[in-house]
């Protein structure tokens, strides 16, 4: 333990002896640190102000070379030096105050406080200090590999019913409280020895019990939507999506987060390119069709009537649920959607695809609705807006004869959802869930006009100015056909 100044007494002069010193017998009087003077336990007596400072010096270098432990008593310790942490002093003006002592002043300030030094010794306190930003990193450190997050208990189902699978603890190194204690520490009791520190960890517990899982038996909320329509890439994007969340258990109070559970969207994570909406057209991107995962489950938690804290529409109308029955998802725009757990029980999402294209998710819980409670959903279309013309892209960075093909028009909306809520066969309430905008999108297509010939360009400009995809797509077909023009067929041989 550092030595508490305040309570040194006489005593330190005879015991001055076994400490360190540097007294200096061939000093001039008066013209180096006075005897009985000391910082903390180190004796300065007779040194110059040099050798005061080199006495200190090699103090704080000694210190800075002692090793530092800290340890959960268990399993785990980790070792850092002093100097690791920059340990170090600050009042480097101890030394100046030591050596005037005795010589600053009257001659009656001089003399009495060589009178009282004869009395008592003087001991000036070292101020140390580290730097905070080092030992914050390495706890920071220490708690990256020591700590473990609690492993809740899970459910899987299985053709029998549920399968159960206990937790597992965890453990954190409270960052916050070894950081404050190791730093007074080593500021205010550090004797400079090699040090063990005891770590303060948080025992984490996991949620869920084999008895509280046991009892997620009842079906809360079920959903399906069909992808018949939708080609390989984009089926195999819904199913991957669906496996990924498949299987969750969500606790009460907890929220669960569609982007979460299935990103990141590439293909080490079992994505393909497909189409998807961005800006009002359809293109391409890892993960395309996920939208209608995210859908599904949103009215599996609707029927469930679990707390959504989080949804959004798409940017154009979408076919496989009505208006305002959709949940759209977009990493790149922080579109998600997450809802909350508000029943007293766990609950389990289930979620597979048929053979025929069809997802479904099923989320189990602990009913505690009573039977003549029912729920039903009803989109209501306030508004539509159909497109008057088509939109031609005239692109001067691509060659004539280049069609992105047309794209088909999407129908603008603006729509809400509606929660009937009956009890014994009657309609006691009726909420809005949601309201919705869809843009409307014109058929469209992009066609190359970049070309020397200017009969040709002029030619196609004039049916990008048309307002008929129609037209334009037969343009750029001729225009392709005048520039690159099918090779002879051979004559039959005789």
């Amino acid at each position: 333990m550092r030595i508490n100044h305040k309570l040194i007494s006489g005593l330190m002069v005879t015991l001055a002896a076994g400490m360190l010193t540097c007294i200096n017998a061939q000093a001039a009087p008066g013209s180096n640190i006075e005897t009985g003077v000391f910082v903390d336990d180190i004796d300065l007596s007779g040194c110059s102000r040099d050798e005061a400072e080199k006495t200190v010096k090699t103090r704080i270098n000694e210190w800075r070379a002692s090793t530092i432990t800290i340890t959960d008593n268990k399993d785990y310790s980790f070792t850092f030096t002093g100097a690791d942490v920059d340990f170090g002093w600050v009042n480097k003006n101890v030394i100046d105050e030591a050596l005037s002592l005795g010589k600053s002043g009257d001659i009656v300030s001089r003399y009495m406080q060589l009178a009282d030094l004869k009395r008592e010794p003087k001991v000036y306190d070292l101020e140390y200090s580290l730097d905070n930003e080092l030992l914050s990193s390495i706890i920071a450190a220490c708690a990256e590999e020591y700590d473990q997050d609690a492993v809740n208990a899970s459910m899987t189902r299985t053709g029998e019913g549920f399968s159960i699978t206990e937790g597992q603890s965890g453990r954190a190194i409270e960052q916050d409280t070894v950081l404050a204690g190791l730093t007074d520490y080593l500021l205010n009791e550090w004797d400079g020895t090699d040090l063990t520190y005891d770590l303060t960890v948080d025992e984490l517990e996991p949620l869920g019990s084999y008895e509280e899982l046991s009892k997620v038996t009842d079906v809360l909320g079920t959903f399906t939507t069909s992808y018949s329509t939708s080609g390989s890439s984009r089926s195999a994007n819904i199913a991957n999506a669906c496996g990924l969340i498949n299987g969750t258990t969500v606790y009460p109070g907890e929220e669960f987060s569609t982007l979460d559970k299935i990103t990141p969207f590439s293909e080490a994570n079992g994505y393909f390119m497909a189409g998807s909406y961005l800006n009002g057209q359809v293109v391409d991107s890892l993960g395309g069709g996920i939208c209608q995962v995210s859908t599904t489950l949103y009215n599996a938690v609707l029927l469930s009537e679990l707390e959504v804290t989080e949804r959004h529409c798409h940017s154009m109308i979408i076919g496989y649920v009505k208006p305002s029955m959709d949940a759209a998802i977009a990493e790149s725009s922080g579109k998600n959607f997450r809802f909350v757990n508000n029943t007293e029980y766990p609950i389990y999402i289930d979620g597979h695809t048929s053979a025929e294209k069809q997802i479904t998710f099923t989320i189990y819980g602990v009913e505690s609705r009573p039977s003549s409670h029912k729920v039903t959903y009803e989109s209501e279309v306030l508004e539509t807006q159909v497109p008057e013309t088509d939109a031609i892209y005239a692109d001067a960075g691509r060659p004539a004869g280049y069609s992105s093909g047309i794209q088909s028009a999407h129908i603008g909306y603006k729509a809400r959802l509606w929660r009937n809520t009956y009890e014994n066969g009657v309609l006691t309430s009726r909420d809005e869930v949601n309201s919705s905008t869809y843009k409307m999108s014109p058929r469209s297509i992009t066609i190359g006009v970049a070309t020397d010939n200017p009969d040709i360009y002029n030619y196609l400009m004039e049916a990008a100015a048309s307002g008929s995809a129609d037209t334009a797509a037969g343009a750029a077909a001729q225009a392709a056909a005048l520039l690159n023009p099918a090779p002879p067929e051979e004559a039959p041989a005789q």
